[in-house]
């Protein structure tokens, strides 16, 4: 039953939450060298260009929109966020184990071109996928934000330098370092790793954790004992290794906070995830988000996950007369 009280209390969380969205439009305009409305006189329907393209993949295959924030960022986790990972072509960085499983370059590219016709050589591959990863989380239920644009495209990729991505494995003392050297710090971490929500992985990367994970064979003693039989049906020990299966089983392909609460009940799909739990600093974070009343609506959630990502896509671009502009995503001019 809902009473005045609860109807008021759900208004005043709508109400904080409209105001932390246009506090957070309103500023962070200028990032890193980058702007809000950078295209505005060259190319005006950039963004509605972008926004069209992801659209009409997202209502095709809704999980393509993981995938386009996936692709993001593990493009700004190596070399910054300069498209370094849409190169094609041997030893580029796009054919690293790290990045087994990305998809959504068919998006970018069908942008790119539609781009490239309305405003050729303005628009940068490295702001597309910053937009997209955006848009995409905009369709799935999540927040959206003003994306700082001015990126320009890396000219070098090598599938060397992605060692620097984290893993599926990562204790959190790993996951920590390879964020701070992006950066970043335990909060937008575990913000970031928020994105989970709408996320998908192999059993390749699970089933480890549900059969003879400590030799004896039992499962993984962080998950919850109620959600193994789930994880089991999902991975069976003689399985399809590459079947995929949601990172998030209470609500997957919404953008919410139910990830967090289920990393707190010990229901997190990822061992590198559930690890968050075990950690002072990052079991604070996520507690803040599953737990009080805010955290159920996920209004806490959707105004920290804009700023993290704007943060995050402003890691080590290029501005100005640096890189390039390219004419197509998946090679050099």
């Amino acid at each position: 039953m809902i009473t005045p009280l609860k109807t008021m209390a759900i208004s005043e969380m709508a109400a904080i939450f409209f105001f932390f969205s246009a506090l957070l439009r309103s500023s962070l305009v200028h990032c890193q060298g980058l702007q809000r409305g950078f295209y505005d006189s060259d190319c005006p329907d950039a963004e509605d260009i972008v926004r069209s393209s992801v659209e009409k993949y997202y209502n095709n295959d809704a999980t393509v929109a993981p995938g386009l924030l996936r692709l993001h960022f593990h493009d700004c986790f190596v070399q910054g966020c300069d498209a370094s990972v849409l190169i094609s072509g041997a030893s580029s960085e796009r054919t690293a184990p790290q990045n087994f499983g990305l998809r959504g370059f068919e998006v970018i590219d069908d942008a790119k071109s539609q781009l490239e016709a309305e405003c050729p050589g303005v628009v940068s591959c490295a702001d597309i996928l910053a937009l997209a990863a955006r848009d995409a989380v905009d369709l799935t239920g999540g927040p959206s934000w003003s994306v700082p644009l001015g990126r320009r495209d890396g000219r070098i990729s090598s599938a060397s330098d992605a060692k620097a991505l984290p893993s599926p494995s990562d204790p959190v003392s790993i996951q920590r370092q390879k964020f701070a050297d992006q950066g970043l710090t335990d909060h937008d971490l575990v913000t970031l790793v928020g994105a989970h929500t709408i996320g998908q992985t192999d059993c390749l990367f699970v089933r480890y954790r549900l059969y003879n994970f400590t030799a004896t064979g039992n499962a993984d003693p962080t998950i919850s004992p109620s959600a193994v039989p789930q994880l089991r049906a999902l991975c069976p020990a003689n399985g399809d290794a590459s079947r995929r299966v949601a990172l998030d089983l209470t609500s997957p392909g919404a953008f919410d906070a139910s990830f967090f609460k289920n990393v707190r009940d010990g229901a997190a799909v990822l061992e590198s995830d559930q690890r968050l739990w075990g950690d002072a600093s990052t079991q604070a974070t996520v507690q803040n988000y599953a737990g009080n009343i805010r955290g159920l609506f996920g209004l806490r959630f959707s105004y920290e996950f804009p700023k993290a990502m704007i943060k995050m896509s402003s890691i080590a671009v290029k501005t100005g007369s640096q890189g390039e502009i390219r004419k197509r995503c998946s090679r050099f001019n």
